[in-house]
């Protein structure tokens, strides 16, 4: 979703001044972000917000045959939320941009505590603000259509200030935002597209049915693809909504590298498609000019993005019940001032004392891969870890199971390899390149059973209050997340 406004800004390259003018006069713009802060230096932050709604930009239902396409119920299913978050980052000197995804899952505290809600799960932002509006403006009467774009506008003020406040202060410079349908019909326009993955996959809920390795595929196996969270072929291999951010990555990725490979931009037809998807169900902010950032936008098909996934501790769940995502908010502010900058953090984090004989959790960060069937083990590892004073890195899913459970260090990270060994029972340590310095991995083998010290302290199921604040160490600032780069078509599970 995140490659619409690209692709729409790259249209204006190919269509010019009197066609730019055309689409500007018939897209739906907001003041959503009135006269906020900008970014110097020409860099440009941009929000996208891929909304959960089953209806078009004006709130109304869609045809028949376009949710027989989309295969995600009807106009009484999805709803308001901002489902889809990425922060893409453009630098004004022409250097590598940044699309940053956040889970939609993340448990945040939200702004003004619409609906009387002050914390909740970040994509909900929008949709309370909406409904709050809504219900202020129930008896007022009056046009339909202007009411749904005044509650909209509460939406997208109250989901842009989450995520600025979530993020550490960050700039937001402009907006896009996405319905379901837009998503489609861009891709209507487009395909076939080409998209990789490491295995086979089918999922009944989503409608995806992918084999293994490069395939071509069409709009509404698009939706399929990016919307999938369930794996019926391999179940044992925890499919989540994190990997549902990286499918969402990868497929921008093949997108941007086939529109330009293919010629989409010289094509009439397909541009003038594009132009009338975006006027139909989309929005952006009044302030802007997509002939101006046109420039900057060009570079991205060329490949000069990277795509990250933003951290999060583990998974957990509500007072409520509802399934969370824990969050470490000063790690993830850390993470985003490393990729893209922003403001300095208020107060610095307070270092961790050693918390147990033998570790040195001031000194590591310990990211964590299941290379099990167990759901939720690399979690549960990282939990019992964090209980002994080691910063939570990531928490994966490898869809490899191995025997043997091995902690990985790279330059300098031998002691506190071999701490970590010991409080998992005395696994192997191994020397690897790819481990960034300040970290070490623990790769979880099937052979693996958690000692009784381990279990005692935090190593439960993951689960429980969720807590922005968890006492897992300081925040990393050796090296933000890792993820995928643009320019090709990668493959992924």
């Amino acid at each position: 979703m995140a490659g619409v406004l690209s692709l729409l800004v790259l249209c204006l390259t190919g269509y010019g001044w009197t066609q730019y003018h055309n689409l500007v006069a018939g897209l739906h713009t907001s003041d959503a972000l009135g006269g906020d802060t900008k970014s110097v230096n020409g860099d440009t932050n941009i929000l996208i917000m891929g909304l959960d709604s089953r209806l078009d930009e004006n709130g109304n239902a869609l045809p028949q045959d376009i949710y027989d396409a989309l295969h995600a119920g009807d106009q009484q299913d999805g709803g308001n939320n901002a489902n889809v978050l990425m922060l893409l980052h453009v630098p004004g000197d022409g250097s590598k941009a940044t699309s940053l995804s956040i889970p939609r899952d993340d448990y945040v505290d939200i702004p003004g505590c619409p609906d009387g809600q002050c914390k909740g799960k970040i994509k909900q932002a929008y949709g309370l603000a909406f409904d709050q509006k809504a219900k202020q403006l129930a008896n007022q009467g009056g046009d339909k259509g202007q009411r749904e774009q005044q509650e909209r506008e509460a939406g997208r003020k109250a989901e842009i200030d989450t995520v600025r406040q979530f993020l550490g202060g960050v700039t937001v410079d402009h907006f896009a935002e996405v319905t379901l349908v837009a998503f489609f019909q861009i891709a209507q326009v487009v395909q076939p597209i080409t998209v990789c993955l490491n295995e086979n996959t089918q999922d009944t809920y989503s409608g995806a049915n992918f084999r293994q390795g490069q395939q071509q595929i069409n709009a509404s196996q698009a939706v399929a693809f990016v919307r999938q969270r369930r794996d019926v072929v391999h179940p044992q291999l925890n499919f989540t909504d994190l990997d549902r951010e990286v499918r969402q990555q990868a497929f921008i990725s093949s997108l941007a590298y086939q529109l330009k490979q293919g010629g989409v931009f010289t094509n009439p037809s397909q541009l003038q498609g594009i132009l009338n998807v975006a006027k139909q169900n989309m929005a952006v902010d009044a302030g802007l000019d997509l002939m101006s950032f046109a420039g900057q936008a060009a570079n991205l098909t060329g490949g000069n993005i990277s795509f990250v996934t933003l951290p999060i501790v583990k998974f957990g769940k509500n007072s409520s019940g509802e399934d969370v995502n824990i969050v470490d908010v000063a790690q993830v502010q850390a993470a985003v001032r490393q990729l893209i900058g922003g403001p300095a953090p208020a107060t610095s984090a307070p270092a961790t004392s050693s918390a147990g004989s033998g570790s040195q959790p001031a000194q590591a960060t310990v990211d964590v891969v299941n290379g099990t069937s167990r759901t939720g083990l690399a979690a549960t590892v990282s939990h019992a870890l964090a209980a002994k004073g080691y910063t939570a890195g990531t928490t994966s899913t490898d869809a490899h199971h191995v025997s043997r459970t091995v902690v990985y260090y790279g330059s300098g990270g031998s002691t506190s390899a071999s701490a970590v060994a010991k409080l998992l029972g005395g696994v192997t340590t191994e020397h690897d390149t790819t481990v960034p310095a300040g970290h070490v991995r623990v790769v979880v083998g099937t052979a693996f059973t958690m000692p009784t010290a381990l279990a005692g302290s935090g190593g439960g199921a993951p689960g429980g209050s969720p807590s922005t604040t968890p006492s897992s160490g300081p925040p990393d600032t050796s090296a933000p997340p890792s993820g995928l780069s643009g320019g090709g078509i990668p493959c992924v599970k």
